[in-house]
């Protein structure tokens, strides 16, 4: 990780705790490398480990740093939506002090690095940069970058340019260094910064358990391998599903053709007469038990004949409580026998409310006032 004054470089390297470095290292005969399809050249920015300028400059850290972890944060920096300049003798950082103009002799497109090899840059120079290198006006390219003045680690790539002035260490000359560099252009050991991975085709690899690096060729084979399978676990499917079926259909085809076991079953025609007979019998047998209470308590006047339909409706819906009526309520002897014990009758005489001797001994035995009774016997 940079440090933390490295962090905040995002203005001026002054201000930041950053420093400048240009550098500079041969450019050999470009033209004995040959362009990518996009017309760019790569060239190499810094060499593979921590290194060190050769133009007796005094250096503030002891050397600048670079490995693959570091190269890696630079790249992932990169703004490729604005390409740094290339130009000539540096001149974008001197033109406000001696007013020169400044042209561009080419533009960084990508950031690149190869293992053992280094930093590259994958640039695009013009035809008159292209000239002046072939005729051999500028021979060295000085990359711009900034670092941490604390760990001297390489935080970014500001620009570059085509100059006379060598000024780094350990540089291969480019036209050693083009057929490694060139080989590993597009191998798995170059980490690409132009464009991020399509969010689509990550999900997809990672959904698949495959690394991020798989190739788009390896990457549809997985998909139709993946598919194969599929379909071969729907096809065992749809026969299991059908396999089940068919014993489902046999098993009730076997249940509807078998005669049911006599012993262990009965018609529900059969069934529904026993239940009927059943329910008759015992509504008969209620009706018994009903009128074995009411006939006795009608003959020793327990109860009144006028009381027999509704000590008969108690009895169907509740036998305890005719049950317990009929164990409280106590006999009416003027109803059962005569008073004159069997002779001739005197004369009834009748009371204040027009009841016989007889009705006003039935109001005292059931409890009632002879003005209730007398209504009733009115009413009725």
């Amino acid at each position: 990780m940079p440090s933390k004054t490295s962090r905040l470089a995002v203005l001026t390297a002054a201000a930041l705790g950053a420093a400048v470095a240009a550098c500079s290292f041969t450019l050999g005969d470009i033209n004995t490398q040959q362009p990518n399809s996009n017309g760019r050249y790569l060239l190499q920015l810094t060499p593979g480990q921590d290194f060190t300028p050769s133009d007796g400059r005094v250096m503030d850290v002891p050397a600048w740093r670079i490995n693959t972890a570091i190269a890696t944060q630079v790249i992932g920096r990169f703004n490729t939506a604005q390409p740094p300049v290339i130009d000539y003798e540096h001149q974008t950082l001197h033109k406000e002090a001696n007013g020169q103009p400044a042209p561009a002799a080419g533009w960084i497109h990508a950031l690149r690095w190869v293992e053992g090899a280094g930093l590259f840059a994958e640039v695009e120079l013009t035809a008159r940069a292209l000239q002046a290198i072939a005729s051999g006006e500028y021979r060295y390219f000085s990359p711009v970058f900034l670092y941490s003045s604390e760990t001297g680690e390489v935080l970014k790539v500001t620009m570059g340019a085509l100059t006379n002035n060598p000024a780094i260490h350990g540089m291969q000359a480019l036209n050693t260094m083009q057929a490694a560099a060139s080989a590993q252009f597009s191998t798995p050991q170059i980490i690409p910064s132009e464009e991020p991975m399509n969010p689509l085709l990550k999900a997809l690899l990672a959904a698949l358990g495959l690394p991020e690096t798989t190739t788009e060729q390896a990457a549809l084979t997985a998909v139709q391998s993946h598919k194969d399978t599929a379909e071969a676990a729907r096809t065992a499917l749809a026969l299991k599903a059908e396999d089940g079926a068919t014993a489902v259909t046999a098993a009730c085809s076997a249940l509807t053709s078998k005669a049911p076991d006599p012993a262990k079953f009965v018609p529900i025609d059969a069934l529904t007469q026993v239940q009927t007979q059943l329910a008759a019998l015992t509504a008969q047998q209620h009706a018994d038990q009903v009128d074995k209470l009411i006939q006795p308590a009608l003959a020793d006047g327990r109860l009144m004949a006028a009381m027999e339909p509704w000590a008969r409706d108690l009895g169907k819906t509740n036998m305890a409580a005719l049950t317990s009526y009929l164990e409280k309520a106590q006999p009416i002897a003027a109803l059962t026998s005569t008073q004159t014990g069997g002779k001739a009758p005197a004369a009834l005489a009748t009371g204040a409310h027009g009841l016989s001797q007889d009705e006003m001994a039935a109001c005292t035995a059931m409890g009632l006032s002879p003005e209730d009774f007398a209504k009733t016997k009115a009413a009725a």
